[in-house]
């Protein structure tokens, strides 16, 4: 058993828009301990000063924990392709970048095994061309003392459930899994996590409604998270709780202002002492129900 309460407040920052130093000191002064670099799409990438982002770290005192490799659009990324050429060139750009956050002291790579939509008949070999690219970014990481963690996703994608992670985590024993708490739409969250155990090494939490992802602020949606949390101890996680959520506030929540990274140090402290939480938004159930998928 670990100790939710010794565990780190990070957040997951969307470097696609401007974050600086004053950013990383209003994080500091919040209490938040540490972050993720992610750079979802690949412009963001291409166009990250991985230098000044180290430095303003360094200078508020922010661990940078992980960095969430880039994982669109499809037409440029994909881990999991028939077009072997096309797969070769993904991991290839990935393992750049990869290189460029290990220059910079990052020792944790987020990974997403997979496209989408998927037809039900190409998954299996979808799943195989994502265990050969994992495989090989596996390796590429080891020798630059960078681990690869894999994440759970939604809906169609390869890696939606556990069955489908613990094969892709069988392509080589030093690949782990980052859990986001708000992509399960066919099991249920505490399932996953003992089913993969000690292998999650990392989390993006949020919360939804289990119709679709949400990224809500934990409390907004339905997970039970003095359960989730229990359970997380029982397989002895002991990385951050690392938020991935921004600020400003999406079309399926109303909420009375934006949230704040105060917000945050307050959720997390109730979250990690399994306290009631501080419920912030409403659910716009026209635009959930518009937008779920599973019906």
């Amino acid at each position: 058993m670990t100790n939710a309460m010794n565990w780190k407040a990070g957040m997951s920052i969307n470097f696609k828009e401007p974050f600086v130093r004053k950013d990383f000191e209003a994080l500091k002064a919040a209490g938040i301990e540490c972050i993720e670099i992610s750079c979802g799409w690949k412009e963001t990438a291409d166009k990250l000063n991985f230098k000044q982002v180290k430095e303003d770290a360094d200078a508020a005192g922010i661990e940078l924990w992980s960095f969430h490799l880039p994982f669109a659009p499809f037409h440029d990324l994909l881990v999991a392709t028939p077009d072997e050429a096309f797969r070769k060139a993904t991991v290839a750009q990935l393992s750049d970048w990869m290189l460029k956050g290990a220059d910079i002291g990052v020792k944790l790579v987020v990974l997403h095994p997979s496209g989408e939509p998927n037809k039900p008949e190409v998954r299996d070999a979808l799943l195989k061309s994502s265990q050969q690219s994992l495989m090989e970014l596996a390796e590429i990481g080891a020798r630059a003392g960078v681990t690869v963690a894999v994440e759970d996703l939604p809906r169609t994608c390869i890696g939606n459930c556990s069955d489908d992670m613990l094969k892709l985590l069988s392509a080589d024993p030093r690949l782990r899994c980052c859990f986001d708490t708000n992509h399960l739409l066919e099991q249920k969250n505490v399932d996953f996590v003992r089913a993969i155990g000690d292998k999650i090494v990392t989390l993006h939490v949020s919360d939804y409604d289990f119709t679709n992802e949400r990224h809500w602020l934990p409390g907004e949606g339905k997970t039970d998270w003095v359960e989730l949390v229990s359970v997380l101890e029982e397989i002895e996680y002991n990385g951050p709780w690392l938020y991935e959520l921004g600020l400003k506030t999406p079309k399926s929540i109303s909420r009375p202002r934006e949230l704040t990274f105060a917000d945050f140090r307050r959720n997390y402290e109730e979250c990690v002492a399994k306290k009631p939480l501080t419920v912030i938004g409403t659910p716009n159930m026209e635009e959930c129900l518009a937008t779920a998928y599973i019906k």
